[in-house]
């Protein structure tokens, strides 16, 4: 059950993430739920670090984390692919 909550949880981050950056972001669900996993471990960690309390431990500095980091690993990914198209 726990996977499966993580699967839809980064789906949504993913989803939060591709809403608030700009342009045009050619994927689909499955690669938008990995940006959201992705970005969830590494801005959940930051944010769990940031505000001390344990990494397991649901809390808002975790969520915000969540949506920063999948907006960074999204415009990471973003200039990766428009650089290997030019």
């Amino acid at each position: 059950m726990g996977l499966l909550l993580f699967v839809l949880f980064g789906l949504v981050v993913g989803f939060l993430a591709r809403a608030v950056l700009p342009g045009r972001q050619s994927m689909g669900l499955i690669m938008t739920a990995v940006l959201g996993m992705v970005g969830s471990l590494i801005g959940g960690f930051v944010g769990s670090m940031i505000a001390g309390d344990e990494i397991t431990r649901v809390h808002s500095a975790g969520l915000i984390g969540s949506v920063i980091g999948a907006l960074i690993v999204l415009a990471v990914a973003t200039m990766g692919r428009r650089r290997a198209s030019i």
